[in-house]
């Protein structure tokens, strides 16, 4: 007597453990309008440049990546770099575990916000236990647009002399230009935040009603837009809860 057993697909099961096994991180892009924070994530998640996008939407982009060989879940906040009242950036600033702070090569008032948002992360953080450690999270300074060397307003020395006085790492980077130069910024700042015990699966996530009102888009809403050209200013056609 032959019996016929009904088999799962083994793919969608090797996926499903796979997602369970990626270490989840929560980074927060920072910086003023228009130096690119949106151009650097979305190049990183979707290996494109896009140079046209809605500068008052922000988001939070969910995208899986491999960093030395280790199964990771981005969640990245784009933030707009609009004025905002002390109380929005507060929440931004509690929900992150590691931060970008970007800037433009070409802006030099973009430059001069690097050290008050450098400072407001460490003055909010040390309201804040993260994981019973004392270590302040982890903080990437990226400036951007160095392909734009005719607009230069900042010098490469600058950004790195800034780096190293506020102890962070820091790019240089064209999001026009590189998708390496993206994932470089992206795998480091996992690397320091996994380097301080942060990623913790028992820690407990700080989560608010603002921070949940934010858009969520899985990066697979981008990637499978292969007949078309992506632009952030029709990104609420995909924007999943």
């Amino acid at each position: 007597m032959t019996t016929n057993f009904q088999r799962l697909p083994r793919p969608l099961k090797r996926a499903q453990q796979q997602l369970a096994a990626c270490r989840t991180v929560r980074v927060a892009v920072l910086g003023q309008a228009a130096v690119g924070k949106t151009a650097i994530t979305v190049r990183f998640i979707t290996k494109r440049f896009i140079g046209e996008y809605d500068p008052t939407l922000e988001t939070i982009y969910r995208h899986t990546f491999s960093v030395d060989g280790e199964c990771v879940q981005f969640e990245i906040l784009d933030t707009a770099g609009q004025e905002e009242d002390a109380m929005l950036i507060e929440e931004k600033i509690k929900w992150a575990e590691g931060f970008i702070i970007a800037y433009s090569v070409t802006d030099r008032c973009s430059f001069d916000e690097v050290l008050r948002l450098r400072f407001l992360i460490s003055h909010i953080h040390s309201n804040v236990k993260r994981c019973h450690s004392d270590t302040p999270p982890p903080v990437v300074i990226v400036a951007n647009k160095k392909d734009l060397q005719y607009d230069r307003m900042v010098t490469t020395d600058e950004g790195s002399n800034i780096g190293q006085a506020l102890k962070c790492p820091f790019f240089e980077v064209s999001a026009r230009d590189s998708y390496e130069e993206t994932v470089a910024v992206f795998s480091l700042l996992y690397r320091e935040v996994a380097s301080t015990g942060a990623l913790s699966a028992f820690r407990r996530k700080v989560s608010s009603k603002l921070m949940d009102k934010i858009p969520r888009i899985h990066s697979t809403a981008t990637t499978s837009l292969a007949s078309r050209s992506f632009s952030l200013s029709s990104v609420k056609d995909f924007l999943t809860d």
